[in-house]
């Protein structure tokens, strides 16, 4: 008996039928979930439309369109009728991010049409820990960032984006989405930093919040305070809060080329778990 199979928006009223594939990979689906958490599946609070593949009338697969292309728990022909989607509304989308087998599928099915990316990161090593590092101690300089340290904490975290992306998050609106999205950050108590002397030398933020897992991002030293060691310090003081007071589980994702940054995060205890793939353009 063949299975019928269909793709389309989902309605607000599907938001328990996607909060429980969601939350089946609480790590994985971290950002995503978090999201929809706060804002339920409205595309205008969302940000994004989320796609549902369904089976037989089932919601099986996912997958977000927004400012990123993000196929969730989604199975090799969910990504091919996603793909088929993503190619008749055109490329919306700033990057394809997800986890590798997906991810990869995805990019493969669209780079005829949507190529040439202007980056692929093939390989991002997904990494976790429950606990915080036994031999580094937290760095007690690193704190939250206040509501009204905006203009302090700015300039870092352009540095770290345009490090990091390669592009300026101030292109394009003049950067408010970007500064929207620190400011809100910082509202809810997300964001950290060590400032010496009106100079932020480290931050870093929990972009990503549920009650399963959390996700740390945007983790930056200054050029000149780097091979201290502050990076281990720094992350050892977010995992404090991250792992006491917001989720049982801290994730992040990091370049695999970024062999000082892989090494820095397994001495704070992080091991790896996965793989993501960032397409970016």
């Amino acid at each position: 008996m063949l299975t019928q199979t269909t793709t389309r928006v989902l309605d607000p009223s599907e938001l328990g039928a996607a909060l429980a594939i969601l939350e089946s990979e609480p790590v994985t689906n971290a950002f995503v979930t978090s999201r929809v958490q706060v804002a339920g599946l409205d595309p205008w609070r969302l940000g994004g439309e989320m796609w549902g593949w369904y089976a037989d009338g089932r919601l099986r697969s996912l997958c977000y369109s927004g400012a990123n292309l993000v196929p969730i728990c989604a199975t090799p022909e969910a990504v091919r009728a996603f793909a088929d989607r993503a190619r008749r509304t055109g490329r919306r989308c700033s990057s394809i991010v997800g986890p590798v087998e997906s991810a990869t599928q995805l990019w493969r099915l669209l780079e005829p049409s949507w190529g040439p990316a202007r980056e692929v990161r093939s390989n991002q090593p997904l990494m976790v820990t429950e606990e915080l590092p036994h031999a580094i101690e937290p760095d007690p300089y690193v704190r939250r960032i206040r509501k009204d340290e905006m203009e302090v904490i700015m300039p870092a975290c352009v540095a770290m984006f345009t490090e990091e992306v390669g592009i300026s998050p101030m292109a394009g609106d003049g950067g408010l989405l970007y500064q929207a999205r620190v400011a809100e950050l910082i509202g809810a108590g997300r964001s950290f930093a060590r400032i010496d002397d009106g100079k932020v030398v480290f931050k870093a933020e929990i972009g990503a919040a549920t009650t399963q897992a959390c996700q740390i991002q945007g983790v930056w030293v200054a050029p000149e305070f780097r091979g201290r060691g502050l990076s281990e310090t720094g992350m050892a003081a977010v995992l404090r809060y991250a792992l006491d007071e917001i989720a049982p589980v801290a994730s992040l994702y990091v370049n695999d080329y970024n062999t000082a940054a892989r090494a820095a995060y397994r001495r704070v205890g992080f091991r790896e778990v996965g793989a993501f793939m960032s397409v970016l353009f």
